[in-house]
């Protein structure tokens, strides 16, 4: 016959309750030891009798057991505590949060049914000092830009006259000329029509011997025509062309023989 279920209740007679609680109480304190030592776990039991008697097991010692059951009873109650404040602050924020989104709505013209006249008043004159603020920042903003062009420029001006004073500097130290040299000298007959460009002619008997010259070598043809050609052209001039040529032949042979 297999052990029966009993009523789970308060025994009337004493001594079957007396009988009762010796055997559960020792069986109680053994599964205590067992689990400590299989488990390897920290096991407190305390039992008080209906006399007043006191029962106890502990694994580790009572008073370690109970100092560390009411530190973590104290820290227990604190996370609750906490808890609590932190759920009471984000019910705080949340409603400040709502608020704050019900503003922005307003500020941008949205959701202003549920607005008095004094709420409308005073949301009118929000706008009118941040629209100020926002100007006064615009003309700031302006008003540096408009500097740092300002000085942008002055430094320009000083690198410029930097420059020239250097390219001044640069020039004292080459030499000044103080003449020109021309590159040539053109002398031209005084007569257009034999009108010839000769270069380093000092006056007209030189031009008129270098013409001379320079007409008897652009003589074509062969040395017997070109004789009788000039003899024809001296029988053609008047006496007074060749003595002309004859003086100014002497003097260019004077001044030849000088130098």
């Amino acid at each position: 016959m297999g052990r029966g279920k009993i009523e789970i209740k308060r025994i009337e007679n004493p001594n079957s309750r007396q009988v009762t609680f010796s055997k559960r109480r020792s069986g109680l304190l053994k599964k205590a030891h067992e689990l400590s030592v299989l488990c390897d776990a920290e096991v407190a039991v305390i039992v008080f009798s209906k006399s007043g008697k006191l029962f106890e097991f502990s694994s580790t010692g009572m008073k370690k057991t109970l100092s560390r059951y009411g530190n973590h009873q104290s820290s227990s109650a604190s996370k609750a505590e906490n808890l609590q404040e932190d759920c009471a602050e984000v019910d705080l924020l949340k409603d400040e949060l709502s608020k704050l989104q019900e503003k922005h709505l307003q500020l941008q013209g949205k959701g202003l049914n549920i607005l008095t006249f004094k709420e409308l008043h005073n949301l009118e004159q929000q706008l009118y000092h941040a629209l100020i603020t926002v100007r006064e920042r615009k003309e700031r903003l302006l008003t540096n830009q408009l500097e740092e062009s300002r000085l942008k420029e002055q430094r320009a001006e000083l690198e410029n006259e930097t420059l020239r004073r250097q390219v001044q500097e640069l020039r004292s130290f080459l030499p000044s000329f103080t003449h020109y040299v021309p590159s040539y000298i053109k002398c031209f007959a005084k007569d257009p029509k034999n009108a010839v460009i000769n270069h380093g002619c000092l006056d007209d008997s030189e031009c008129s011997l270098q013409k001379t010259n320079s007409d008897t070598t652009l003589q074509l043809g062969l040395p017997g025509e070109a004789h009788d050609r000039r003899k024809k052209e001296g029988d053609r001039e008047s006496p007074s062309s060749d003595s002309v040529t004859t003086n100014t032949t002497r003097e260019t042979a004077q001044r030849i023989s000088l130098v």
